[in-house]
C-alpha cells in the first residue's frame, strides 16, 4: 500500500507536467517521491522518449538540495575526447584549445543534483572517474594533479540494458551497483493503457494555444486506432504526431482514416534470423539479446551462408551428382517485423490538468517436399536434364561475388539517415538507434562529407 495519497500523487503530476493514470506510472512516481528526501543514487530506466528526465526533476525538487543547482547532461551526446573535461573541468593548457581553466559540471553543481542521461554510452575511462566521485566525492580536473571535493547527488538514466552491457564489458560492474541503489522503471507508452488518449488531448490543447486554433479531437474510431498503435518513439512520437494533425487538418474532429495517415506503416518484411538444430540452445540468438545493428549483421551473414549452400546444392544437382536432402537444404526464413526507430522532437511538457479519463517469431524449417517443387520438374519425378558442358562454362563466368561489406552497409545507412534529416546528427542518430556521440565517431571513421 502506498504511503502517499492519490491527491499527493496528482499534485506532483500537475507540478511536473506528467499526464497519465496507469498503475505503472503511478508506482514510478511514488518511488521517486519516497526516495527524494534521501541522498541515495537513483538509476532511472526506460525506453527513449518515455519521460525519464521528469522523474529526475521530481527527485531534485522534493529533496533537501532543491535550492541547489540542477543540471541535466546527455553523456551520449558528448564526444569521447571531451567528456572528461565537460564533467570534471580542465586546467589552462591541458590540451589544444584549452586557453583558460574551466569548471566541470560536478564542480558547478556542488550541493545540488546532476542528471546523467544515457549513462550506458559513457566511456569506460570516464566511468572509473565517476565511480570515484560517487564513492569519495573526489575528482581531478583534466591536466591537474590536485584532488578536489564535491557534494553532488547523481541521478542517472539509460534506455539500454546495463546488465547485458556489464556482461559484454561495456559497463563497469561496480559502477552499475553503485548507481542502481534505487531503481525506477518508467513504462513505455504502449504499456500505459488509455494514457495515450489523455496525452493526445493535452498536446492538442498545447498546440491550440501555440497556433491560435481550435484544438483537434478524436472520434471513437480514431481513439481505437490510437490505442492499438504501439508508439516505438513513446511520448515524443505522440507529441510530434499531434502537432502535425493540429497544423495540417482543416477538420478538427479526427476520424480513424484521417489519423492513420499520420501513423507510420508497419516495418517492411525482412529475413528473420535462422535457428539451426545443431546450434546449442545457450548460443541461439534471440531478438531480445540483439540490437538492431547486430540483427542486421546476423541477417547478412545468414543470407551469405544460405546462398553458398544453395548454390553448391544446385550445382551438384545440375551435374547429376546428387539430390536435395533435408540435411543439405537450407531452412527458409519467414518474415520478421523489426521495431521501428522512433523519431520526433523532444517534448518539454508543462504543468497541466489532463489526468482525467476521457469518454516474434523464428522461422519454421521448410519440409523437403517444399523444396522439391524447385528442384524437380512439375510433371515427372526425375531431375531435369541439362547440357553439362554449358553448365560448366556458365558456372565459371557468372559465379557471384560472395563478399558482403559490413562497413559499406553501415556507411550507406549513415549517409541515408543524414540526407533524410538534412545533415542534422541528432535526428539521424535517433533514426539509426545510436547515440549522437557514436554517430559522430562513425562519420569520422568513414570520412563522410556532410
Amino acid at each position: 500500500m502506498s504511503i502517499f495519497s492519490e491527491e499527493e500523487v496528482q499534485s506532483i503530476k500537475q507540478r511536473f507536467g506528467i499526464v497519465g493514470n496507469s498503475n505503472l506510472l503511478n508506482h514510478a512516481i511514488q518511488v521517486a517521491m519516497q526516495v527524494a528526501p534521501t541522498d541515495m543514487s537513483v538509476l532511472i530506466t526506460g525506453e527513449s522518449g518515455s519521460g525519464k528526465e521528469s522523474f529526475s526533476k521530481i527527485i531534485h525538487h522534493l529533496s533537501a538540495r532543491k535550492h541547489g543547482q540542477f543540471i541535466a547532461v546527455n553523456t551520449g551526446a558528448i564526444p569521447e575526447g571531451t567528456i572528461d573535461s565537460e564533467l570534471f573541468g580542465h586546467e589552462k593548457g591541458s590540451f589544444t584549445g584549452a586557453s583558460e581553466a574551466r569548471k566541470g559540471y560536478f564542480e558547478v553543481t556542488d550541493g545540488g543534483t546532476i542528471f546523467l542521461d544515457e549513462i550506458g554510452e559513457m566511456p569506460l575511462g570516464t566511468q572509473a572517474r565517476l565511480l570515484r566521485v560517487l564513492e569519495n566525492g573526489e575528482f581531478i580536473r583534466v591536466g591537474s594533479s590536485k584532488v578536489q571535493k564535491t557534494n553532488v547527488r547523481v541521478v542517472a538514466a539509460t534506455n539500454v540494458n546495463l546488465v547485458k552491457a556489464v556482461e559484454k564489458g561495456d559497463f563497469r560492474e561496480d559502477l552499475y551497483y553503485r548507481l542502481n541503489t534505487v531503481p525506477i522503471f518508467v513504462p513505455p507508452l504502449r504499456e500505459r493503457g488509455r494514457d495515450s488518449l489523455l496525452l493526445f488531448r493535452k498536446f492538442a490543447a498545447d498546440f491550440s494555444d501555440k497556433y491560435h486554433m481550435t484544438p483537434v479531437s478524436l472520434d471513437p474510431s480514431a481513439q481505437e486506432v490510437l490505442l492499438k498503435y504501439r508508439f516505438p518513439g513513446n511520448i515524443r512520437q505522440l507529441r510530434n504526431m499531434v502537432e502535425q494533425v493540429s497544423v495540417l487538418e482543416m477538420n478538427r474532429k479526427i476520424d480513424a482514416e484521417t489519423l492513420k495517415k499520420y501513423i507510420p506503416k508497419e516495418a517492411p518484411n525482412l529475413p528473420s534470423v535462422i535457428r539451426h538444430n545443431n546450434e546449442p540452445e545457450n548460443e541461439r540468438t534471440s531478438f531480445d539479446n540483439m540490437s538492431e545493428r547486430d540483427l542486421l549483421y546476423k541477417v547478412l551473414f545468414e543470407m551469405r551462408r544460405d546462398m553458398t549452400e544453395m548454390k553448391g546444392m544446385i550445382m551438384e544437382l545440375m551435374r547429376g551428382k546428387g539430390s536435395a536432402t533435408p540435411s543439405t537444404a537450407p531452412a527458409a526464413s519467414t518474415s520478421s517485423n523489426l521495431p521501428m526507430l522512433g523519431t520526433g522532437y523532444p517534448s518539454s511538457p508543462s504543468p497541466s490538468n489532463y489526468n482525467a479519463e476521457p469518454s516474434s517469431g523464428y522461422s519454421n524449417k521448410v519440409e523437403p517436399e517444399e523444396h522439391s517443387s524447385l528442384l524437380y520438374s512439375e510433371e515427372e519425378d526425375e531431375i531435369d536434364t541439362y547440357d553439362l558442358t554449358t553448365v560448366e562454362d556458365i558456372s565459371h563466368e557468372t559465379e557471384p561475388d560472395e563478399s558482403l561489406s559490413i562497413e559499406k552497409t553501415e556507411k550507406d545507412l549513415i549517409i541515408k539517415a543524414l540526407r533524410k534529416n538534412n545533415n542534422k546528427r541528432r535526428y539521424a542518430a535517433q533514426d539509426l538507434g545510436i547515440s549522437e556521440r557514436t554517430l559522430y565517431r562513425k562519420i569520422k571513421q568513414y570520412e563522410i562529407d556532410q
